[in-house]
Formats: C-alpha cells, sequence, structure tokens
C-alpha cells in the first residue's frame, strides 16, 4: 500500500464497513458494536481481500481511547455514585475479583498460561461494557430509575478501577523471565504515584477553575467551530501530558471530562464532542477487530467457552450474590447480572496493554476478543430471557397485587399514558387541562408516587404484562 493514501484508505474502509456492519447488526437487534468488531476482522490480516493498515491503525485507536475516557469523564457524577455507593462500590470491587480469579484459574490451569499472564485474562474478563450496558438500560427505560441508577454505579466503579490500572500496570507488570528489581520498582511506584496524586490535585484545583474560565472566554465568541476546536484541544492537551508525564493517556482524558462537566458550559462541551468521539471510537473497535483471528473458536473452542462462561455466568452469579446481600429485590439483581454478562472497550484496552508490554500472548488477546463478540452478541439475548423471566414472575404473583390504588368502577374512556418521564409528565399535563380522563402505567416506584402525588391515577406494573392492563 502506497504511503501516501494509507491514511485515507484505512479510514474509507474503517468507516464504510463499520457502517454497512453497523446497520446490519442493528437490523439483527444486537450491538452496532458487533457490526464495528466484523469490520476490522474484514479489513484485518486474517482475512483475504483489502487489508488496512496495521500500523497506522492502532494510532487512530488510541485517539478513539482517548475520546472515549473523556466521554466517561463528561457523564461521571460523583452525586449518582453516591447515592448508590453503598451497592456500587463493594459490589464492582467483588465482582472483578471474583471475576480475576476465574480467570486466572482459566489461564494457569486450563490453558497452561503463567500466574501474571492469567490474572490479566482475568482482570480483562473481569469489566463490562459501558456502552453495551447504557444501550441495554435505554431500551429497557431503565437509565433514570434505581436499576438504572445501580447498574451505571456500578459500571462507574469498574472504569475508575481501570483507569488507575492503566497507570500503573506498565510499571508493575515485567515480560516472562526479566529480573525484577523491587527496590527500583518501588521508588517507581511511588514516584508515578505521587505525579498522578499531584496531577489529579492541580487538575481539580486549578484547571476546575481556568477550564471552566476558558470556555466562558471561548464561548463569548460566538464561534461553534472555535469552541469545538477548544474542546478537542483541552481534551487532546490534557491527555498528552498525562502521558508525558506517567504514560497515560486515559486518565488525562477522563480528567479532562471531569473538570469540563463540572463548569456551565459542560453539557454544551459534551454535545460539540460527540461527534469525533463516536467516530474515533468507531476506529477504535475496528482495530480491535483487526487483531482478531477468527480461526480461534475453531483451534480453542473450550478455551472460548471457558471465557464465555466466565463473563456470561461468573460475573452474573458473582452479582446475584452480592445483590442478594445487600437485600436488592430479584428484579434488581437479575437486571444488573444480565448487563454485567458482557466484556467490551476497556477489556480491548487491557488486552491490548497486555500484548505491548509482551505480557499477554496472541493467544490470549483473541480470547478475550472473542469473549466480546459473542458476549456482546448474546446480551440482547440475555435480555429477552430476562424479560420473560421476570414476565412469568410477575403474572404468577398477580402484578395487580402491588397498585394498591383503586381506580374507579366507573371508569370508561380513558387515556392510557404509558411510562410517566418527562414525555409522559408533559402528555399527563395536556390530558388533565383537556379534561380527559386517564390512568398512568409506570414501572418505577418513584414515579407513580410522583404521579399519584400530583393527583393522577396511576398504576405499578409494566404495560406489556396483560394483567396489568386488565
Amino acid at each position: 500500500m502506497p504511503h501516501a493514501d494509507s491514511l485515507i484508505l484505512t479510514l474509507v474502509g474503517g468507516f464504510v464497513l463499520a457502517f454497512v456492519f453497523g446497520m446490519l447488526a442493528h437490523r439483527l437487534k444486537l450491538s452496532p458494536l458487533v457490526g464495528y468488531l466484523v469490520a476490522g476482522v474484514i479489513v484485518g490480516p486474517y482475512t483475504g481481500g483489502f487489508v488496512a493498515d496495521t500500523e497506522l491503525a492502532p494510532q487512530l485507536a488510541e485517539i478513539g481511547v482517548i475520546l472515549l475516557m473523556f466521554g466517561v469523564g463528561l457523564h461521571f457524577s460523583p452525586k449518582d455514585l453516591m447515592q448508590v455507593r453503598k451497592v456500587a462500590i463493594p459490589g464492582a470491587l467483588v465482582q472483578i475479583a471474583v471475576a480475576t480469579v476465574l480467570g486466572w484459574g482459566l489461564g494457569r490451569f486450563v490453558l497452561g498460561q503463567g500466574d501474571v499472564e492469567a490474572l490479566l485474562m482475568g482482570f480483562a474478563l473481569s469489566v463490562a461494557s459501558t456502552v453495551v450496558l447504557l444501550r441495554a438500560l435505554e431500551e429497557r427505560r431503565q437509565v433514570k430509575g434505581e436499576i438504572g441508577r445501580i447498574a451505571v454505579g456500578w459500571l462507574i466503579v469498574e472504569d475508575l478501577v481501570i483507569v488507575i490500572a492503566l497507570v500503573m500496570l506498565p510499571m508493575i507488570l515485567v515480560p516472562p523471565g526479566t529480573q525484577t528489581d523491587f527496590a527500583a520498582l518501588g521508588t517507581d511506584v511511588g514516584l508515578t504515584l505521587l505525579k498522578v496524586v499531584l496531577f489529579v490535585v492541580g487538575m481539580l484545583v486549578v484547571g476546575g477553575k481556568v477550564i471552566p474560565w476558558l470556555l466562558i472566554r471561548i464561548a463569548h465568541t460566538k464561534s461553534r467551530e472555535l469552541f469545538t476546536l477548544g474542546v478537542l484541544a483541552i481534551a487532546l492537551g490534557i491527555a498528552w501530558l498525562a502521558y508525558f508525564l506517567f504514560h497515560s493517556f486515559a486518565l488525562g482524558a477522563f480528567l479532562a471530562g471531569l473538570v469540563m462537566n463540572a463548569s456551565p458550559l459542560g453539557h454544551n462541551a459534551a454535545e460539540r464532542s460527540l461527534p469525533l468521539r463516536d467516530a474515533f471510537a468507531v476506529l477504535f473497535f475496528v482495530s480491535v477487530g483487526m487483531l482478531f483471528d477468527p480461526m480461534i473458536v475453531v483451534r480453542q473452542p473450550w478455551a472460548v467457552l471457558g471465557v464465555l462462561g466466565i463473563v456470561i455466568v461468573g460475573k452474573s452469579v458473582a452479582a446475584l450474590v452480592i445483590t442478594k446481600t445487600f437485600k436488592l429485590d430479584r428484579p434488581t439483581g437479575f437486571t444488573v447480572a444480565a448487563s454485567l454478562a458482557q466484556i467490551g472497550e476497556f477489556s480491548f484496552i487491557l488486552a491490548a496493554l497486555g500484548v505491548s508490554l509482551k505480557i499477554l500472548p496472541g493467544e490470549g488477546h483473541e480470547l478475550i476478543l472473542s469473549g466480546a463478540l459473542i458476549s456482546i452478541v448474546l446480551n440482547p439475548l440475555i435480555f429477552n430471557a430476562l424479560n420473560k423471566l421476570l414476565a412469568r414472575r410477575e403474572a404468577a404473583k398477580a402484578p395487580v397485587e402491588p397498585i394498591v390504588q383503586e381506580l374507579p368502577e366507573d371508569l370508561a374512556g380513558h387515556a392510557l399514558v404509558v411510562g410517566y418521564g418527562r414525555v409522559g409528565m408533559e402528555l399527563s399535563k395536556l390530558l388533565v387541562k383537556r379534561g380527559i380522563p386517564m390512568v398512568v402505567v409506570e414501572e418505577d416506584a418513584d414515579r407513580v408516587a410522583h404521579a399519584r402525588k400530583a393527583g393522577l391515577l396511576a398504576v405499578r406494573g409494566n404495560a406489556t404484562f396483560e394483567a396489568v392492563l386488565e
């Protein structure tokens, strides 16, 4: 491939195929991430036909990682995390530990890996994809409810653990056979931790004042282009500074997003950066797919099944035990468990880090990718099975029972408002103003209470269940 057009061909091939297979995945009711990964497999070196530039693609993917972490910071809410901290923090930490140990056992005793490689593989299998989780919750309209807050808070803790790990692992992990100087290692870790602490404090204190001021100054120019450019320049500049100090683009990008999120123009910054974040995130997933050899499924089917067992069964069982320990209801426990039964972007980042440090063999990297691909494909099916299970349970327990509020016997000709979110509230106000009788059907207990407080007739339940509508 001529050097002069390698960038253009890589971008065209990546974007066009990602769009085609992303649309196909969407039509099949799968996550578009599956389509992006398949596009990467097609343009990768393990399949015939066009092969994208394997040196350029990882650099584009690095920009995708920076913008992904920037987006995580932009949407990170300490307030939301604190509301569910008693469940999310210990739950996420215990679940990560359980999955890491299971992965270590698979790698050490089944695949014959060393302890370090096996632990890194287990760690990569322990973290779920925020992108896949949010999509699943949005489809079920549970992002703003209690279940959504717990699941998202759980993922936020996992994200924070990964951010810290991405800083520390390059210093702690050494290739097999390398002599470790523990005194030098301790000095390096201590110095890096000091740099990280000073950088975080500086960003939160100094950056927390300078960046909002700078965004306001840029906004006063009334130029959309300058504001978008300013947001990207701040994100990439801070990420580069973090990389210069302690070799971590991820932490710098995360902190840049966190500081912008706290500014008055944080929402606008998120909106402006979204198209570029999405575009480079797609390239990140395409570049990951390029590294995947599909024949791993044929060569090591039992190893692939073992990885899937950890991701889908091991993590889900751990989540169910943890949620039951904290006395959460079964629907919440099952939803959290289903949300975690997949792996995604952070697993890819950890796997790529292991390969670059020559810790994780190519086989382990491919097993992680195969586990991610298959678990993302299966996740919607898991949620569909969960919906049917919860429907049967609600039907068996007479779901009309928790309604509490008696409906008038002469109620007839009324409208049915399904959902009492922002749109449902506005629609209800309009119906009240026009004197049209109605009943609100909502799953979330807080929203039902809010509707009843507003003087409306409200039923708690799922409108897709016949017993609720009767």
